[in-house]
């Protein structure tokens, strides 16, 4: 056998067919037709084993039956043969994901799942970050004490966010950050309340359309 055979019996396994029926498939089509003694003298297909396997591929519409004596088999031409596994391929792919597509929403109409996700590195939580701000449709709240937890994309996300009309409040105790932050236009900014502590372990607080929160905390800034 050699290595373009096997590459093309490997590729009608991964189209469905079993090793066997790709063997005797592909032997029928170097044949034209042929008995089943005929097929087995020109594969490793044992005899006893073609006649099961000449009638699946009759039952994948992939070879036609002649009921002669002995009997014959023919395959179907290759365009037949194409459109006939690629019909059976578009069919199981719609199955399986009309299935995945079913299951997600029955998960989307059952009642809503509170899920907190650990997000570690400063730069993963920079994306996570932008990622939320990107998201939002009607209000962000953001909030930072440190400067430099303002990146250049974020701020230029707030910038974007505000042009599309949602409504941003920036809360921080950094001067800083509110004047920075609030020369965006549309931008509110506020003091958090004086009750609380400066928490210096805080890092960054998104809420975004009251739906998705990140809080995250700086450890190396303590």
């Amino acid at each position: 056998m050699t290595d373009d055979e096997s590459e093309a019996i490997d590729a009608f396994e991964r189209l469905g067919l079993t090793s066997y029926e790709a063997k005797v498939f592909i032997a029928l089509h170097r044949l034209g037709s042929g008995t089943a003694r005929d097929v087995a003298s020109v594969t490793d297909v044992p005899r006893s084993q073609v006649y099961s396997v000449a009638e699946s591929l009759e039952d994948r519409g992939l070879l036609e039956v002649q009921q002669s004596s002995p009997i014959r088999y023919r395959p179907v031409s290759i365009d037949e043969a194409e459109e006939t596994l690629r019909n059976r391929f578009e069919r199981e792919r719609d199955r399986a994901f009309e299935f995945v597509d079913s299951v997600k929403q029955e998960s989307t109409t059952e009642e809503t799942q509170e899920d907190i996700w650990t997000v570690r590195s400063r730069d993963r939580v920079d994306d996570r970050v932008v990622d939320l701000l990107s998201q939002a449709d009607e209000e962000i709240v953001f909030g930072t004490r440190l400067t430099e937890l303002v990146t250049s994309e974020i701020e230029r996300t707030l910038e974007e966010q505000a042009t599309n009309g949602v409504s941003i409040t920036v809360i921080s105790r950094n001067e800083t950050v509110r004047d920075r932050l609030g020369a965006i236009d549309g931008v509110v900014t506020a003091i958090p309340p004086a009750h609380r502590d400066d928490d210096q372990r805080s890092g960054r607080i998104v809420i975004a359309d009251e739906d998705s929160i990140l809080l995250s905390v700086c450890l190396l800034y303590t």
